[in-house]
């Protein structure tokens, strides 16, 4: 597993354990089931977690990682700080863990410059959560 499925599952995972279901698609608890077997979801057509995938539901990662700041106890900046929001989902945040992020995302600059490779790596990690289904705030797309 890569640096940015890690990330990804602390995130994405934290939200399956307290939202089941995205918000905006209806919950079906077993005693709101369709009574007629024709209406109700088949198994097969029903997600397991190894066969969902995060682009149809739509996890905002705000609570998510507001909350996980908090846990953490320290005085973190996870909106604008690649390490910050590392440590929030309880990752090494060092420079080699970045680097590796770099790489994996595609970065193509110069790693030993980390001050610019971090403020990339934080645009491209919210890119690239907002492609598999997160909710990213617009200005941290920007």
């Amino acid at each position: 597993m890569g640096i940015f499925d890690k990330i990804k599952h602390a995130i994405f995972g934290e939200a399956k354990a307290a939202e089941p279901v995205a918000a905006g698609a209806p919950k079906i608890e077993p005693a709101q089931a369709p009574a007629s077997p024709s209406a109700a979801p088949s198994p097969t057509s029903a997600a397991s977690p190894d066969q969902s995938k995060p682009a149809t539901a739509t996890i905002d990662i705000v609570p998510i990682l507001d909350a996980a700041v908090k846990k953490n106890g320290q005085k973190l900046d996870w909106r604008h700080s690649i390490v910050d929001l590392m440590k929030a989902v309880g990752m090494d945040a060092s420079l080699t863990e970045r680097k590796e992020l770099a790489a994996e995302l595609g970065y193509t600059g110069d790693t030993n410059d980390s001050a610019k490779m971090n403020m990339w790596l934080h645009k491209a990690l919210m890119k690239r959560l907002s492609e598999n289904g997160g909710k990213v705030p617009a200005d941290l797309l920007d």
